[in-house]
């Protein structure tokens, strides 16, 4: 939107509310787009989540079809980081399903 634009926005809404009601229309239209913007940004988020895990999942089969030998080595990083994340799973699950020795 250019600046001519934004000042006939703002006279005919200066014009149509008035004074008084003017700057609450922007304050709400402000929340508005800030809440679509939160919105659109955790919706892209996702979005991008959701392909890393789909590529990972991809390279985990590519994997397995080659019977882990001869990886190139995109699909050796998705395995490695997948490893990872199983280790820290194994570990995460091991510190909470122990026992604790303290005596009272």
């Amino acid at each position: 939107m250019g600046m001519w634009e934004l000042v006939v926005v703002l006279v005919v809404g200066l014009i149509v509310l008035g004074p008084e009601r003017l700057p609450v229309a922007i304050r709400t239209v402000s929340r508005w787009i800030n809440t679509i913007k939160s919105v659109a940004n955790s919706v892209k988020a996702e979005v991008n989540e959701e392909l890393r895990v789909h590529e990972l999942h991809n390279n985990l089969k590519k994997a397995e079809q080659q019977n882990m030998q001869d990886l190139p080595d995109d699909v050796k990083h998705s395995v490695d980081e997948l490893k990872k994340a199983a280790e820290s799973v194994k570990h995460s699950y091991k510190n909470v399903s122990e026992p604790s020795n303290k005596t009272d």
